[in-house]
């Protein structure tokens, strides 16, 4: 079974950054893709960012574009999402996924059928 474990949340102030990471386990092999969501207190979930752990190609939404990114350490199975001038809508509960058949490019963040449990992001002053 695929598993995925997100870490690195926190509480930060606006204006500051953090680094999620992602280790995904389960998957013996390297082409797969990486998803990025979110989910604020009562808010559908949200797809920010991918990256296809095979080819590098990443995408991300407007609401994180040029201040978030994405990068992959295939030797660990691992993925970072660096996110830098956090804003208070920033604040969520941030989970990541993996699938096999995700097609992450530039005009798709994928869908995904694997989920980790999430880690909290909290931006407050």
């Amino acid at each position: 079974d695929v598993q995925l474990q997100a870490s690195g949340g926190g509480l930060v102030q606006p204006g500051g950054s953090l680094r999620l990471s992602c280790f995904v386990s389960g998957l013996a092999r390297d082409d797969f893709a990486v998803g990025w969501f979110r989910q604020a207190l009562g808010k559908e979930r949200e797809g920010i960012a991918c990256i296809d752990m095979e080819d590098g190609k990443t995408n991300f939404a407007d609401t994180v574009k040029g201040r978030f990114a994405i990068s992959r350490d295939n030797g660990k199975h691992a993925v970072h999402l660096q996110m830098n001038n956090l804003n208070f809508e920033d604040t969520a509960v941030y989970y990541c996924a993996a699938d096999v058949f995700a097609l992450c490019n530039r005009y798709s963040l994928g869908n995904y059928k694997d989920f980790g449990q999430g880690t909290q992001v909290t931006v407050s002053s």
